[in-house]
């Protein structure tokens, strides 16, 4: 076999671990980077500013999230490349992914101008904060190439399960960016634009670090017919599930979005227990999305080797893990919500409304396992226009729950939430039987 990976490894515990313990880590140091950053414009002492680099934050994780695909298709591909022994696939697949990354942030720059426009009227600040939201957006804009292709270079790194390289660009281009954050603002005065110009810097060491890492990986192979790059029925394929994926990140963000809406109509009271809660649980979604990565490579790996055994042991490892960890989880947010929620705020009123609704908060681990796996399970056997459908209709039970529920206040709206993850886990739990018949018919 020509490649980097050698044939998928018997899925075990260790296996499980050895994927989702480095990517939890990976996903957790981008909270960091946000609080870093945050912390060393606030040191300015400019309110403007501040708000400028949090709302210009919040505007390229939105832009970006939507090119999600790029990552989470990317390890599937690479993933059923691996179980399949196929070298040249694997090597293929890094190359269509890098190439599609760097298009699609070619287009984000060539649209700066609209995009900023929208960005700063739905943001609706003051004419200081939109200045320095523009100063913001003006500069790391340019990272949209490098910042994409990253999401590619992460997706391939963990379909072939080197998920410790995954850890060491995305670690590394967080900590360069801090590095660079504080050198910038604090230490050249650069203000807002400085935060930015280090998100660009970082963006493109860590592309420069990852393209290295692949090549030395590939022992310097980096040969590719051109001819299997542009395969026609591989590209098809790849856009096909992009764009389903798409989709699918699409109608999360907008469930998500409604959530924050709907409190918002609560009232300030209402919507700052909400953030305090989500910001509280929102750890658990790390490790949650960890054990779902390591559902997409082994489960991918095993749909490309054809390999059922392989590929129901890791379907039932991962879900134990995860219910392993919820449960727990449940707990100690009941326990410790009320200490945790007071350290979070001063403010007795959001903190006594914020422990009045810890009960709903505290379940979203558990209701979200399953929906989470079998996202993943789902990425990793490319089954996307399943889980793009189940997805839609997860959003429409949600919303329907939302109507039957909204005399119930923002008790009626977490319900609803809790109702929208075990819809989707269970959506995807009923179609799983007749997809394995499909995929492993031949097995």
């Amino acid at each position: 076999m020509s490649g980097p990976a050698p044939a998928p490894r018997p899925v075990t515990h260790r296996s499980v671990l050895a994927i989702a313990a480095p990517m939890t880590l990976a996903h957790l140091t981008t909270p960091l980077l946000g609080l870093v950053a945050t912390t060393v414009v606030g040191r300015l002492g400019d309110a403007a500013m501040l708000g400028g680099v949090a709302l210009g934050a919040v505007v390229f994780d939105f832009l970006f999230w939507g090119f999600g695909f790029l990552r989470m298709g990317t390890v599937g591909l690479a993933a059923q490349a691996v179980g399949r022994r196929d070298g040249v696939e694997e090597r293929a697949v890094l190359a269509r992914a890098v190439l599609l990354a760097l298009a699609c942030g070619a287009v984000l720059v060539a649209l700066q101008w609209p995009i900023g426009v929208l960005a700063l009227k739905m943001a609706g600040a003051s004419p200081a904060v939109d200045a320095a939201v523009g100063a913001y957006y003006g500069v790391r804009i340019w990272a949209a190439p490098m910042s994409l292709a990253n999401y590619a270079l992460l997706g391939w790194f963990t379909g072939i399960g080197r998920t410790g390289h995954a850890l060491a660009l995305q670690a590394g281009i967080n900590a360069l960016n801090i590095g660079l954050c504080i050198l910038f603002v604090l230490g050249l005065g650069r203000g807002v634009a400085g935060a930015a110009e280090a998100a660009v810097w970082a963006e493109g060491a860590g592309m420069a670090a990852g393209l290295l890492l692949c090549a030395r990986l590939l022992r310097f192979r980096l040969d590719v017919p051109r001819a299997v790059v542009l395969n026609r029925a591989r590209i098809v394929e790849m856009m096909a599930l992009n764009r389903d994926i798409m989709i699918r990140t699409a109608a999360l963000l907008g469930a998500f979005a409604f959530f924050a809406a709907q409190g918002a109509r609560a009232g300030d009271v209402t919507l700052a227990a909400n953030a305090l809660l989500n910001t509280m649980v929102l750890l658990s979604v790390y490790f949650l999305d960890g054990f779902a990565t390591a559902a997409e490579q082994l489960c991918g790996a095993a749909a490309g080797a054809r390999d059922r055994a392989a590929f129901s042991t890791a379907l039932r490892l991962v879900l134990l893990w995860g219910y392993g960890f919820a449960v727990p989880a449940v707990a100690v947010f009941l326990l410790a919500g009320p200490a945790i929620l007071g350290l979070m705020s001063t403010n007795a009123e959001v903190v006594a409304e914020a422990i009045a609704y810890l009960p709903f908060a505290a379940l979203l681990p558990l209701a979200g396992v399953a929906a989470y796996a079998y996202d993943g399970i789902y990425v990793g056997a490319l089954w996307s226009r399943d889980m793009r459908n189940l997805m839609l209709a997860a959003l429409a039970v949600y919303l329907l729950a939302w109507a039957g529920l909204r005399p119930f206040g923002n008790a009626g709206l977490w319900t609803a939430l809790l109702i929208f993850l075990v819809a989707r886990g269970l959506f995807q739990a009923l179609r799983l039987p007749a997809l394995v018949r499909r995929t492993f018919r031949t097995a």
